[in-house]
């Protein structure tokens, strides 16, 4: 999980409001805000606990955009957290740090990011290697290879419904 240095070095140690925070089991939660100003500009927000400086949850909205990107502490991700960032615009869910870093960084900057959900995955050498064999054979790299393969089982599962 990112750190509150982070948070604050990505927001330029701007902070414009801090409250308690009503969740994570209340006591000592803590948010801290970061908001440029601009209506169509950006905020940012850091979830954690003033005892024990746990980090809970750090938040990247886009107005421009209407993205409302989250990171949440894995020991934290069973509880159940709203879906709705504000008006219709729901939260996407990250599932790296990194992945929510530059996604911030850019926000922050004003610059164009990847929208795409960074997702970590694990195969074991022998499926790796035949998957490496597989993208060589249609001549396009591992990680389109995969997202080719993720976007027919999405496809397929949204079909069902």
């Amino acid at each position: 999980m990112i750190t509150l240095k982070e948070w604050l070095e990505i927001v330029n140690y701007r902070i414009t409001e801090g409250s308690d925070y009503n969740a994570y089991g209340g006591v000592g939660v803590y948010s801290l805000s970061s908001w440029n100003g601009d209506q169509d500009g950006y905020s940012m927000e850091i979830i954690f606990n003033t005892n024990t400086q746990e980090i809970y949850e750090a938040q990247a909205c886009d107005y421009k955009h209407n993205r409302a990107y989250r990171l949440i502490n894995q020991a934290h991700k069973q509880q159940p957290r709203d879906g709705e960032a504000w008006d219709s615009t729901k939260w996407i869910d990250l599932e790296e740090d990194d992945d929510w870093i530059q996604k911030a960084l850019a926000i922050v900057a004003g610059e164009d990011y990847d929208t795409r959900v960074n997702m970590p995955l694990e195969l074991d050498d022998d499926v790796l290697f035949k998957m490496m064999r597989m993208a060589h054979e249609r001549d396009i790299t591992l990680n389109q290879f995969v997202e080719q393969c993720l976007r027919v089982v999405i496809d397929q599962e949204q079909d069902k419904s």
